[in-house]
């Protein structure tokens, strides 16, 4: 199956099948971990408010996505296909997670900031770059190892 056989629907739906061989139940752990230490940088500083939970729970979304895409980049798991295909299409990869952090991290910092929409849209959004740029470089790198034949399928 080449590139140019897989439409645009089915290329987005083979995205989210390649993020999910991710580590998610380790990528929980680590983000409740930083959250939690982020929350208790923020009880340190005695300003306690709603609004103090919008930086840990960031974090914590943010961790979580980071360690469960570049994970699914790294992923030796699932089906041999699914794996190459994802090789050869890191960015499209690395987009699912991102998109994620997206629409989550825009709930949480509108619901638990003094934010309006438009400031929490757009914390999201840098947030959202920043890990799709991070995962996608895993996953370019780790396709071009496997490419050059540092890893068999």
């Amino acid at each position: 199956m080449t590139s140019s056989d897989v439409s645009s629907r089915e290329s987005s739906q083979l995205a989210v099948a390649s993020a999910t061989h991710g580590p998610w139940r380790a990528a929980g752990a680590v983000g409740v971990v930083g959250g939690g230490a982020t929350l208790g940088l923020e009880l340190i500083s005695l300003h306690w408010s709603l609004g103090m939970l919008a930086w840990p729970a960031s974090v914590t979304l943010f961790l979580f996505f980071l360690i469960g895409g570049a994970g699914s980049m790294l992923s030796k798991g699932g089906d041999r296909r699914l794996r190459r295909w994802a090789a050869e299409h890191p960015w499209q990869t690395a987009a699912v997670p991102a998109v994620g952090l997206f629409v989550t991290n825009t709930i949480t910092q509108y619901i638990l900031s003094s934010d309006g929409v438009f400031m929490s849209i757009f914390t999201a959004l840098w947030h959202a770059a920043i890990l799709g740029a991070i995962v996608g470089v895993v996953g370019a790198v780790a396709g071009a190892r496997r490419s050059s034949g540092g890893s068999s399928y």
